[in-house]
């Protein structure tokens, strides 16, 4: 009875005072049997469905939120890649299709629907292209729907024909959004060795080995990790990985029980949790502060990778042992917006672009939520882009780029984008141009890495 007890306090104040919650949980639906060669056919269908089967998703999630006590952040819906069932549909019907899910979202009270997306790493096919062609334009002119382009794998290579012509989306998306800072491309992620089963935005989407239906959960817990850090201050670095991995272990095992209550209440299986430590702009829920914590006097000087790799790999092994059904992206978020200690790097001059591209070998994503000058070239971004897929190509892990040149701003600018999107300081890149690299397009071959049947 006391260790139920003293289990129970633990949680209560991870909750009230550490800033504990579930980010999300996530249903994923497929949407390949909504595919119609009548456009408005499918249209509906795609409504239908998606309504249909999240129709209880708010009210169960707000009901589980009240009885368990912990706070679950937000609601989300991730479909089929949206490319793979456009068929022969015209760039306006992709719009239109995108306005369709983004009133499916606001109809069941829903945060985000992901999956207005393509798997484009090694081709583009025809329902593809017409995808890409719609995305700047799609992701303006609607609220909750967040895009994702797969541009590279460890076993196709990258598609530097896809890179190119993301640097120019980006742009585009950017300028149709000047009035809000951009805000289109926050909702976009460009990405290398995408999941399947990813519960977090933008980049989530239905993959192909899922089922019908799912329950993905993404929980959060920099705060949780950060406090149990300072009641230990002189422990070893072996030590400081030993207090993350547990910590890990309790959090997992929380966010794993919200869902899988949640998905037997929705009749719909449980798939996986995501072990992703994501901040937020809250005071002491930050993953920089972590890495402060260890030992940095500021996040960004050297020692922040070693830091980062401890604490990534700690969190990994917790989780692990703490469910059987691990997926997502699991590791560490490094969002500059999102997170309070990132920012305070930035405009220390201890972080910079370089050193964040550094840290994507060793944690989840990459370079997440970085606000860019707005006079940024798209073969710049494309360049970016392409740096970030490389990285994950070699290491044969999920790469990602969602970085938002910020229409008018100049280096150095602050700008705010709201809500969990938070703020960020406007970094400059590299004055020298890699155009004739981006131009020259074709495929970057598969490394030696993908030889491994």
């Amino acid at each position: 009875m006391n260790f139920a007890i003293t289990e129970m306090m633990e949680t209560i104040r991870m909750v009230q005072m550490e800033n504990l919650d579930i980010r999300t949980v996530t249903m994923g639906i497929n949407l390949r049997d909504c595919a119609d060669s009548d456009f408005e056919k499918m249209n509906q269908k795609v409504f239908d469905k998606i309504t249909t089967y999240a129709k209880d998703l708010k009210e169960v999630v707000e009901k589980t939120e009240k009885e368990f006590g912990i706070p679950i952040i937000n609601k989300r819906i991730s479909v089929t890649p949206i490319a793979e069932i456009l068929g022969s549909a015209t760039k306006e019907q992709a719009v239109e299709l995108a306005k369709t899910l983004d009133r499916a979202a606001k109809t069941l009270g829903i945060d985000f629907l992901g999956g207005y997306s393509a798997l484009v790493h090694k081709g583009i096919s025809k329902g593809e292209q017409t995808l890409l062609d719609a995305l700047p334009e799609a992701l303006s002119v609607t609220e909750r729907v967040c895009g994702s382009v797969s541009v590279g794998s460890t076993r196709a290579g990258i598609n530097m024909d896809a890179v190119r012509q993301m640097g120019t989306i980006i742009k585009e998306a950017a300028e149709m959004t000047k009035d809000q800072n951009g805000m289109a491309c926050a909702k976009l992620v460009v990405f290398c060795n995408p999941v399947e089963d990813n519960p977090f935005m933008a980049g989530a989407f239905h993959g192909t080995g899922e089922g019908e239906a799912v329950i993905n959960v993404g929980v959060s817990g920099p705060g949780v990790v950060l406090s149990a850090l300072k009641r230990y201050p002189d422990a070893d670095l072996g030590e400081v990985a030993d207090i993350i991995k547990k910590t890990a272990f309790k959090i997992t095992r929380a966010g794993e029980l919200i869902g899988r209550v949640v998905a037997e209440r929705l009749n719909v299986p449980f798939g996986i949790m995501d072990l992703s430590l994501a901040p937020t702009n809250a005071m002491n829920d930050s993953v920089a502060e972590i890495l402060e914590e260890i030992g940095l006097e500021r996040v960004g000087t050297h020692g922040t990778i070693a830091a980062l790799a401890l604490m990534n790999d700690a969190v990994k092994k917790g989780g692990a042992m703490a469910s059987s059904y691990v997926g997502g992206l699991s590791g560490a978020f490094i969002p500059v917006s999102e997170d309070n200690g990132m920012i305070r790097g930035i405009i220390d001059n201890a972080l910079t672009l370089s050193k964040l591209e550094a840290m994507t070998c060793v944690c989840s994503v990459g370079l997440d939520m970085i606000a860019l000058t707005g006079d940024v070239s798209p073969a710049t971004i494309s360049a970016i882009i392409a740096d970030e897929a490389a990285i994950g190509m070699i290491n044969k892990k999920t790469t990602a780029v969602r970085v938002i040149p910020v229409p008018g701003k100049k280096e150095g600018d602050i700008v705010e984008f709201g809500g969990l999107l938070g703020r960020a300081p406007v970094i400059g890149v590299n004055p020298f141009n890699s155009d004739k690299m981006i131009q020259r397009g074709g495929r970057i071959p598969a490394p030696l890495q993908s030889l491994i049947n």
